[in-house]
């Protein structure tokens, strides 16, 4: 089994956040753990690609956009 890199955890995350999620269900959707989640959701929250509104994270546009990249990127190669 392929294990995950650092871009495709944070790709599954937005997808995950783009209709708005608690913490719990993105671990469970982007197949995390509570342990592992939180410093991959600050660090998309420093680059302004997801936003925390009380329990709720949310992709930005920016995040949106970002997604959108990352499946072209993945097409080229």
């Amino acid at each position: 089994m392929k294990r995950r890199n650092d871009l495709e955890i944070l790709r599954d995350i937005l997808r995950v956040a783009r209709t708005s999620a608690r913490k719990s269900r993105i671990v469970y959707r982007a197949n995390l753990n509570f342990k592992i989640v939180r410093p991959y959701l600050d660090r998309l929250m420093k680059k302004g690609l997801l936003d925390q509104d009380g329990a709720v994270y949310t992709t930005t546009l920016e995040g949106q956009r970002w997604i959108r990249m990352y499946q072209e990127l993945e097409t080229l190669v």
